[in-house]
Formats: structure tokens, C-alpha cells, sequence
């Protein structure tokens, strides 16, 4: 039996199956690492479309005790979360030269295309809300908590945000902002504020050199579909992901990409134009599991994305 190795095997001849390992892997790190929603939430390993998990909701407490007194017993409050993981898929048009590449050439070549076109998609679903499949988004998950804080971003809305997730019993570990947001969040700071409006001593709560806010770090979205002016905070060990499968690709040298089109405006034809196209897909599980543990300032007069700075 002639075992498939992707160095020696050219394209034309695989032009379906699973990502070759070594070069999955690297794409998978290349998503992980990039992904906004991926660097700051809680992987959660899946073997399987659904999975569901354990997670602690309270944790134990503990007592004063007086010489001779029985130590009380405290219960941590375990609850179960079901994530369910949906396919993404991706679909590049290249050259059809590819088709002479070896398997593993060709995803060296196209690797950095198809990391960026999946944590990119993945992060707009899992943050903005923008073509979702997940019951869940983080913004979804702002709104049903009634943690919205309309305004521009201050010091005053700062701390308007921090203060609805501490007093639902959450600390802020991190937020998610854009760099269009850096000069105003310079303007952020702490003192004793005068009643003609002034601040006395100013701290300023931002440090650019190490984007971190009040201590914590900030991590930008690349992405249109989000205002400037908008900024995310919360305590991200409440959210889960997971990827239960490896990646798969199908190559196809005569397809019409209906949701591509040229500088005309019409659909891109492979093989009217010489090109091959591959679909790439993995399937990743997404979930927010305590909504109240987040909240956002977002900028009055327009909830839409798609404003840049």
C-alpha cells in the first residue's frame, strides 16, 4: 500500500481531502494567533460537532472559626454549557500554475490567505455579531445584560463600563478596541474631579507603549464592520472556543464564484479566465457563558458598524 505523502504528490492529482498535518497545524497557529476573540478566550478541546462541559460558576468559601467549632462546608456552583461548532469556509481563487505545486507547496503558498480570511470572519461573527451562526456574540451578549454604555470614549464611560461588570461580580481582564481608538483612549484618566469639571493629579489609565488599559490589555480589531469610538471589556475566562476537526479543501478549475466578482462587477469564471479556486473549511464551536460579564461604550447616534477613523 502506497502511503499519500503530501511532499511528492502534486495538486492536480489531490484535489480534494483533508489540509496535509504539518501545514493545518500552521494555519490553525496562524488563526489562533491572530484572532482577536481567539487570543483572549478559553480553548476548550472538542473531539466532536457538540460537546458539553462543566465550568465553575462560584467557587468555594471560606470561614471564620472560633476554638471548637465545626468548619462549615461550601458547595461550588458547577454548571454545564453545551457549545456546538459551526463550518467556516473560505474560497481563494489563484493561479492554475498552483496545480503543478506540490500538496505542501501549495499550502505554504496560501496558508497566510486562508489564516487571515478565517479569523477574520471569525472574529466580526463572535464579536460584532456580523454574520453569526452562533446563538451568542459578545455584542449579543452586552445587550441582553443591559450593559451598553452610550457616549463617547472618557474617563466618565470608562468607568461607567468597568462599573457594570464589577457590580455584576466580575473583574475586567482585557478589552477590545481598534487603533483608531488610541487618541482617545490617551484621554482616559483617574483623579479627583473639581465641580467646575476639572481633574485634580490626572492619572492617565492608558499606556500606548504596552496597549494596556488600567492594567490590562488591549487588543485592536482589524475590521470595518466596527465603529470607531467603540470599546469591549469584560472578563474573557467566561468565553469558550473549539475547533474539533482538521481543515479540509476541495480544488475546482471550472466553477463560477458567485461571491467574487471582477472590476465589473461580474462573477469570476475559473475557467474562462485560466484560474483554479480552492474551499478551504474547519468547523469551530464558539460561546459566552456569563453575559453580565461584559460590557461595551458605544457611540451615540449610530449602533451600525462600518465607521473608520
Amino acid at each position: 500500500m502506497v502511503t499519500f505523502n503530501p511532499d511528492h504528490v502534486l495538486l492536480q492529482d489531490a484535489k480534494t481531502g483533508s489540509i496535509p498535518k504539518e501545514q493545518g497545524t500552521l494555519i490553525l497557529k496562524d488563526v489562533i494567533s491572530n484572532s482577536v476573540m481567539m487570543q483572549l478566550a478559553q480553548y476548550e478541546e472538542m473531539t466532536k460537532q457538540e460537546k458539553e462541559f462543566q465550568y465553575l460558576a462560584e467557587g468555594v468559601g471560606a470561614y471564620w472559626v472560633g476554638e471548637g467549632e465545626v468548619i462549615r462546608t461550601s458547595k461550588p456552583q458547577w454548571l454545564t454549557a453545551k457549545m456546538v461548532a459551526k463550518k467556516l469556509g473560505v474560497i481563494i481563487p489563484v493561479s492554475r500554475e498552483f496545480l503543478q505545486y506540490s500538496v505542501s507547496n501549495f499550502f505554504q503558498e496560501v496558508r497566510p490567505l486562508i489564516a487571515e480570511a478565517f479569523y477574520k470572519k471569525f472574529d466580526e461573527a463572535t464579536i460584532l455579531g456580523k454574520d453569526n451562526p452562533f446563538p451568542q456574540s459578545l455584542a449579543d451578549s452586552i445587550v441582553k445584560a443591559g450593559h451598553v454604555v452610550q457616549g463617547d470614549i472618557s474617563g466618565e464611560t470608562f468607568f461607567e463600563l468597568t462599573d457594570k461588570v464589577n457590580d455584576a461580580g466580575f473583574d475586567v481582564n482585557a478589552f477590545i478596541s481598534k487603533k483608531q481608538n488610541r487618541s482617545l483612549l490617551r484621554g482616559i484618566v483617574d483623579g479627583f474631579k473639581q465641580q467646575d469639571g476639572t481633574i485634580t493629579d490626572p492619572v492617565r489609565l492608558y499606556d500606548r507603549s504596552n496597549n494596556t488599559l488600567d492594567g490590562a490589555p488591549v487588543l485592536d480589531l482589524e475590521s470595518t464592520e466596527m465603529q470607531k469610538g467603540e470599546l469591549f471589556g469584560g472578563n474573557f475566562n467566561y468565553v469558550r472556543y473549539g475547533i474539533p476537526y482538521n481543515l479540509n479543501y476541495a480544488i475546482s478549475e471550472e466553477a463560477q464564484l458567485s461571491s467574487i466578482v471582477d472590476e465589473n462587477g461580474d462573477p469570476i469564471n475559473l475557467f474562462e479566465r485560466e484560474l483554479i479556486a480552492i474551499r478551504a473549511t474547519m468547523d469551530v464551536g464558539f460561546m459566552v457563558l456569563k453575559d453580565d460579564a461584559f460590557a461595551k461604550i458605544e457611540p451615540n447616534g449610530d449602533s451600525g458598524g462600518g465607521v473608520e477613523g
